[in-house]
């Protein structure tokens, strides 16, 4: 009879799990701000500390506080596993993907004007990192996007973000129409945006100043999908004055948030 197998430790029953969602095991963060926000974060289960000295004595509170033992390494020899061309001054660190907790805890609206972006196909770690700037600015509650799709949590995107990612809530979904849903279902208003649209975006969210909000948006090219479209409530554009205009998704994130935050109720 052939000997039985024994029972698969829990490291690797979890790390097959990951593999299998398609998720980072762990991720490479680098550059000072970014490093120095993961370290002063609690939430954030860290690793591996490389730094240059330069970097380790501008750090030096944070890791500190974080209570890591740096790895000090020459920096014409900085070996840690990031693209070469990465501009990581001096600081690199191996952390776990943040977890979040659930949709329904996060966005909840609590009293006060609640507002929510969902992104839709947005891949580009430079444009979600800039998004996630935006929003913890504007006080957005979530960024939304799905676990396909859509950027994962990179050393590009946090450092984009410039420390924004520790503290912003980026929520990946499984189903954008169902977390969609979820959200309306909470009161949320969906406003998609659009270019094409005929309604300004400034005359939609004077309709209903207070009410929970959700804007929703696609990628450069490809842009929102139909079943993306077709749940949300209204879909608008952002106005341009000359004869063609457009703006990246970062950028009309920032603009929509703007308007929406100088709406009077």
């Amino acid at each position: 009879m052939a000997p039985r197998k024994g029972k698969k430790p829990v490291w690797v029953v979890e790390k097959e799990r990951t593999r299998r969602s398609g998720g980072p095991e762990t991720v490479w963060l680098f550059g000072l701000h970014a490093v120095r926000d993961a370290l002063m974060n609690p939430a954030r289960e860290r690793l591996r500390l490389v730094v240059t000295k330069n970097a380790s004595d501008k750090l030096a509170e944070a890791i500190a506080k974080s209570g890591m033992e740096p790895e000090i390494q020459d920096p014409r020899k900085f070996n840690v596993p990031i693209d070469v061309q990465s501009v990581h001054q001096g600081a690199a660190l191996e952390v776990k993907p943040l977890d979040w907790g659930n949709l329904s805890e996060q966005c909840a609206p609590r009293g006060e004007r609640s507002v929510v972006l969902v992104l839709d196909r947005v891949t580009d770690p430079h444009n979600v990192g800039a998004i996630l700037r935006s929003a913890e600015v504007f006080g957005a509650r979530a960024v939304v996007a799905t676990l396909r799709n859509s950027a994962p949590e990179t050393g590009a995107l946090a450092k984009t973000a410039s420390g924004a990612l520790e503290r912003q809530p980026y929520l990946r979904v499984q189903n954008l129409v169902k977390a969609m849903k979820t959200l309306s279902d909470m009161g949320y208003r969906l406003i998609a945006l659009d270019g094409t649209a005929e309604i300004d975006l400034q005359n939609t969210l004077d309709v209903e100043p207070n009410a929970p909000t959700a804007l929703v948006l696609g990628a450069e090219g490809p842009g929102l999908r139909e079943s993306t479209k077709e749940t949300c409530d209204v879909i608008a554009k952002i106005p341009f004055q000359r004869e063609f205009g457009s703006l990246n998704v970062s950028n009309a994130a920032a603009v929509s948030l703007y308007a929406l935050s100088q709406t009077k109720g």
